[in-house]
């Protein structure tokens, strides 16, 4: 069957989108309000824009309401923040982080993850997350202001943190990390079991 988007709203529409592209990286996301309330909470519209310089790309979806989330809204006020990278033993927990907490509430305190202190931003990081990107704030574009629509963050990497111990030759062992991946509703995948195929 084929979908044409003109005859689609916005329901039908958006899990043949997440459905189809999969899996979806995860990025967590730790962020610092002008309060001083810490921040966390997963994305799963999230790639690499660019290597040279490095720049990584995460998208908000809006909500029904006008408001931004949290997450967007401490990264326009601070530009900062960390993309933590969630592997197996964390899904949990980061899923526990996909309430809707209040912007006073940490979701470091409330669900209990483990913070300590980023080397270039003042946003926290999340102790266990094997890979971790400290990124200050490049770019928003909006896409769209309707509910759904989409308001893309470019974030220039900082620096990089990488657990010594899924490390092999400069290379990180997918194997080691165990990144977990977004599918359609409910649904994750691990990256756990690579084949390769050279390129021609």
């Amino acid at each position: 069957m084929n979908y044409t988007i003109s005859e689609l709203n916005d329901q039908p529409l958006y899990p043949l989108l997440v459905g189809g592209i999969i899996p979806r990286p995860i990025a967590w996301i730790s962020t610092l309000s002008k309060q001083g309330i810490d921040n966390l909470a997963p994305y799963s519209f999230f790639s690499v824009a660019s290597s040279n310089p490095p720049i990584l790309t995460v998208t908000q979806i809006n909500a029904q309401t006008e408001n931004d989330k949290d997450t967007l809204s401490n990264l326009k006020e601070t530009h900062e923040c960390v993309i933590n990278i969630v592997s197996q033993d964390l899904a949990e927990l980061m899923n526990e982080t996909c309430a809707q907490f209040p912007a006073d509430i940490s979701e470091f305190e409330a669900v209990g993850v483990t913070a300590c202190k980023s080397e270039h931003v003042r946003a926290k990081s999340v102790a266990e997350a094997k890979v971790r990107y400290e990124c200050r704030l490049r770019e928003v574009v909006t896409l769209s202001e309707q509910p759904g629509g989409g308001k893309l963050i470019l974030l220039d990497v900082l620096s990089i943190y990488v657990d010594d111990k899924i490390m092999s030759n400069g290379v990180i062992q997918s194997d080691q990390l165990r990144a977990v991946g977004k599918l359609g509703g409910n649904e994750y995948t691990i990256a756990t079991q690579d084949f390769s195929i050279a390129r021609p």
